[in-house]
């Protein structure tokens, strides 16, 4: 849900990259804040096992202008895909206003990327939240693998009907911005801001 600070007169939304482990959260949230122009962004903070992967979260906030004279910011966060580390998933995923899911496009990791959207659908519904009702895109990550998943099957596989598909090469960039753009539109657009 929003957080709307009159006093501030700012208005925070949070969109949260999920997924299994090493699909390419970080990578995307590193690519856009690498993109974005300084004055826009704050700074990415990331606090990584010495595997190099999220033991907690990665989070940096954007500022994107004014709605209904409110400054509209959007809190980036990612949410580590390592089983041992959901109560810390659980922990970001609280208050969420949109997800990106990036799927893993390797083959084998197929059972990976199930069981983590329903972890991650579990989690909201502790929350009260309907992972259905929820602003989300579906990106498919790692496109440049050999023999990548075909785009449908997740959907598919997991009901899911008219999510936004995108696909991606994050360590290239390719069809980053492109996801990040749509899921911040369907959260501006849910809470008609």
């Amino acid at each position: 849900m929003p957080y709307l600070s009159y006093s501030n007169r700012e208005i925070t939304l949070k969109v949260a990259y999920c997924g299994p482990a090493m699909s390419g959260k970080t990578t995307n949230l590193s690519y856009v804040h690498r993109a974005l122009r300084p004055e826009v962004k704050g700074e990415l903070f990331t606090l990584n096992t010495d595997q190099e992967r999220t033991l907690f979260f990665d989070f940096f906030p954007v500022e994107m202008g004014q709605a209904q004279g409110y400054q509209l910011r959007f809190n980036l966060y990612t949410v580590p895909g390592q089983k041992n580390y959901e109560a810390n998933s659980r922990l970001v995923l609280e208050g969420v206003d949109g997800i990106v899911f990036v799927a893993d496009s390797q083959p084998e990791r197929l059972g990976d990327n199930i069981e983590s959207y329903r972890i991650v659908q579990n989690n909201l519904v502790s929350f009260d939240v309907d992972i259905n009702s929820l602003p989300a895109v579906l990106q498919y990550n790692k496109r440049d693998c050999k023999d990548p998943l075909p785009v449908g099957t997740l959907e598919k596989e997991l009901g899911l009907n008219k999510i936004p598909v995108f696909e991606a090469v994050a360590v290239k960039g390719t069809g980053v911005m492109e996801t990040i753009r749509r899921v911040t539109q369907i959260v501006i657009e849910r809470f008609q801001i």
